[in-house]
């Protein structure tokens, strides 16, 4: 190129980036040469200083043209060293990631130990990018939300742990619909605030997933107690899954202890008579113990015990549980003329007179829960 030809570039290009002073669009150098980038660039700068900065940080940072990106860069170089400040390049722009309230999608619930008490799994889906996240929960219906955990978990995670539950699990593990269980949770909750107390405080991250609910999920009518299968509802402590319940031997101190004296008693007296006192101790622990509420508690129980025996395919004793459930939501009806609860009473008697004679420990059959700390 001859030096004619070669001032006309540089000329030309000079004037087209002038022309792209203040705009928004970065000019079209492709026709250049580096040689003319160069010269026009270091005599733009020449002329405009400082106010060349923005365009060269943009040409630097976004030309289509290589050559310009370098002799740009050469540019800004030349007059940081004089002293003039130029834009920095803006940060780069990560992955825009939405996020999405977190909704229940998968829930697990164990049966009920003789405690009241049962383990919840509550996936949640959402958040940040979609995660998941279980919530792992153990409730009570005496005392609310004994135990809280869980995190984000992976797909793969997950269905690990489930394998693991199911093997080691005592209790059966059934999958349940996700607004149940929460709302189960709620009913916890609502017991908390009726008891003044407050979670545990693993449980404040999960707070918010969460209402307070007074209802129980699914409410339905008892029915009415079949008389044929009340008779039968013993039978209930039968299964595995009932094998803990009972009143608490804790409670039953000064019965346990009048049963030993009778079944020991050296006095004369007849079977009739032995029998009719055990009856009356019996009748009376029944009494006590077995008030309007703890009748309602313990007709939850079962009534959560009939969801889970028909979940695993027991429909028979699925129905002695909804028949004893009827009978003790009865007002009508006397806790003493129901099977189950006499036997409820009767294996904690049994219990408690173990505990007096010193052949078990108190804290191994008790069926207290842990009360959590008062807000």
């Amino acid at each position: 190129m001859t030096s004619a030809a070669t001032r006309d570039a540089d000329a030309a290009c000079l004037r087209s980036l002038e022309g792209a002073l203040g705009a928004r669009e970065l000019p079209d150098l492709g026709d250049y040469s580096a040689a003319t980038l160069e010269s026009a660039l270091q005599a733009l700068v020449k002329r405009h200083g400082a106010a060349a900065a923005p365009l060269l940080r943009a040409l630097a940072d976004g030309a289509g043209v290589k050559a310009a990106r370098k002799a740009a860069r050469r540019a800004i170089y030349r007059l940081e060293q004089a002293g003039v400040a130029v834009p920095a390049s803006p940060a780069p722009a990560g992955p825009v990631v939405k996020r999405r309230a977190e909704q229940p999608v998968r829930a697990w619930l164990s049966g009920i130990d003789g405690t009241g008490s049962r383990a919840v799994w509550i996936l949640f889906e959402g958040g940040l990018g979609g995660q998941l996240m279980l919530c792992s929960l153990i409730l009570n219906d005496e005392v609310g939300v004994l135990e809280a955990a869980g995190g984000a978990i992976t797909r793969k995670r997950l269905d690990t742990e489930l394998r693991l539950l199911r093997e080691h699990q005592k209790l059966p593990w059934v999958e349940s619909d996700p607004a149940r269980a929460c709302a189960l949770v709620g009913l916890a909750l609502a017991l908390h605030a009726r008891l003044g107390t407050e979670p545990p405080s693993e449980f404040a991250r999960w707070r918010r997933f969460f209402a307070v609910s007074e209802t129980p999920p699914d409410a339905a009518p008892a029915g009415e107690a079949d008389p044929l299968l009340l008779e039968r509802s013993a039978e209930l402590l039968e299964s595995h899954e009932m094998a803990g319940w009972f009143v608490d031997p804790g409670l039953l101190h000064e019965e346990a202890l009048a049963l030993l004296q009778t079944r020991e008693s050296r006095l004369v007296v007849s079977d009739q008579i032995k029998a009719e006192r055990e009856t009356a101790i019996v009748d009376g622990a029944i009494d006590k113990h077995f008030t309007a509420d703890a009748r309602r508690r313990w007709a939850g129980r079962l009534a959560e015990m009939a969801l889970i025996f028909r979940s695993t395919g027991r429909e028979e004793v699925a129905r002695l549980a909804d028949t004893a459930q009827a009978a003790l939501l009865d007002p009508g009806r006397t806790a003493q003329h129901i099977p189950l609860v006499r036997a409820l009473a009767m294996r904690g008697l049994e219990m408690g007179a173990e505990v007096a004679l010193g052949r078990a420990k108190l804290a191994d059959v008790s069926r207290a829960p842990v009360r959590p700390t008062r807000s």
